[in-house]
């Protein structure tokens, strides 16, 4: 089933929070299991601790400055309430380039205060004294892959560093001044059972990490993986890994807040609740996305970045070398992302795209100041959802229930645009 096209509020669109994603587009090795846009470096060996000056970081910061000049009309007057450092892996780059990012992002945009700045880290990356320069330089959160502490499981994933080197790295951040780490775990791995799941977690948990990523593997277009698919457990082995991890984090004091990520008391992700949140953010650097709300033209737009390094970093340099060759680009001449309207048909899947993945959903105010749109369009269907007992009365948020939030997937289903 799919919905009529929406139509408008007379309300107009509101302006959401602002947040800022930096990609870092190189690595050490590439995972088998990732889509995400990233390249090795392959100058780098895959044991040795690189330095900012194996990668063109300084013409990359550079870079990233024309990038957010050319979208800063999108800002609007907001200042930044979280900044992430994606990839790829953000801790190849030295702490100095990190600080430099972070001065001029304060500096173009401004921050909000109490900023979240997080950083991405692999544990056999860094050590103790590039922990503390991030910090210095104004990071305040550490987000550590470790995926699983395992060696076999980290032989199988490709990852290049050990369960020990992953809880050494998490003790050098605490060392150095971090009071908000996050781990990242995966569950479902080749021949994994629910013993061993649960061994990954109470590990994490023993560190005393104040935030904790457990989400699924998956075979993704694109990877190793999916052209040689690895054994994985079944549904209902799955089923039994997460049922099991979720009791168990609950009791060590860790509230889910999103499908896959969980928290201490008050310290869930905000720059994931932006996301979620139907929020704005932009992207800069290679591959990155971003999406704006444009009140007085009534738009939400998307935008995107070239994917590869190399073309990201010929961004600009022939704008002057192909006359009569059109180029969108900023009030400082650099080419502009891609962009691509969200329409108001679509609006509502996007929204509760993102929305329904937050345990405790969001103000249901909120979908007509960030899609331009009256509750009316989502009234019908959610009635018909409301009764089968998989969403939450619309009157004070927009939520499905706890039996609804394992179906997710069949939920949005509803919402699909007419063709």
């Amino acid at each position: 089933m799919s919905i009529r096209s929406p139509q408008s509020s007379p309300e107009p669109l509101q302006l959401p929070p602002l947040s800022l994603y930096v990609h870092i587009p190189w690595c050490v090795r590439k995972c088998p299991y990732c889509d995400f846009n990233s390249h090795v470096a392959t100058h780098i060996a895959a044991h040795a601790e690189p330095s900012g000056g194996q990668l063109p970081e300084a013409e990359y910061v550079a870079q990233l400055e024309r990038d957010l000049r050319s979208q800063l009309p999108w800002v609007q007057g907001r200042k930044l309430g979280s900044i992430f450092f994606g990839g790829g892996t953000p801790s190849l780059f030295s702490p100095e380039a990190i600080g430099q990012i972070l001065a001029m992002a304060e500096s173009l945009v401004g921050f909000e205060p109490g900023i979240e700045i997080t950083l991405e880290a692999n544990p056999g990356t860094f050590e103790q004294a590039k922990f503390a320069g991030y910090r210095s330089a104004g990071v305040n959160r550490l987000s550590i892959g470790v995926q699983s502490f395992d060696p076999l499981q980290l032989q199988n994933l490709g990852r290049i560093h050990t369960g020990a080197e992953a809880e050494v790295a998490a003790t050098q951040a605490r060392a150095a001044g971090f009071d908000n780490i996050n781990i990242d775990l995966m569950h479902g791995l080749p021949g994994q059972g629910e013993v061993d799941a649960l061994r990954d977690l109470q590990r994490a948990v023993a560190l005393g990490v104040e935030h904790i990523s457990w989400y699924q593997l998956t075979i993704e277009p694109n990877t190793a993986f999916y052209s040689a698919p690895p054994v994985t457990p079944g549904s209902e082995e799955i089923a039994a890994i997460q049922r099991a991890g979720r009791a168990y984090l609950a009791g060590e004091g860790y509230a889910r807040y999103e499908v896959s990520a969980y928290s201490r008391a008050g310290l869930a992700s905000r720059h994931n609740l932006n996301y979620w949140s139907f929020a704005d953010y932009i992207g800069i650097g290679a591959g990155a996305h971003g999406k704006f709300t444009l009140p007085d033209s009534g738009r939400i737009i998307r935008t995107q970045r070239t994917r590869t390094p190399r073309d990201y970093l010929a961004l600009g340099l022939a704008l002057g070398q192909a006359p009569g060759v059109a180029v969108e680009s900023g009030s400082d001449g650099f080419p502009l992302p891609k962009v691509k309207e969200v329409p108001e048909a679509e609006r509502p899947l996007e929204f509760l795209m993102n929305c329904l993945r937050l345990e405790s959903g969001v103000p249901a105010a909120t979908y007509p100041a960030y899609t331009g749109l009256s509750l009316d369009s989502l009234a019908g269907e959610w009635q018909r959802l409301q009764q089968m007992e998989l969403v939450e009365p619309l009157e004070a948020k927009i939520a499905a229930t706890p039996f609804g939030y394992d179906y997710v997937d069949e939920i949005l289903q509803r919402f699909l645009p007419a063709d």
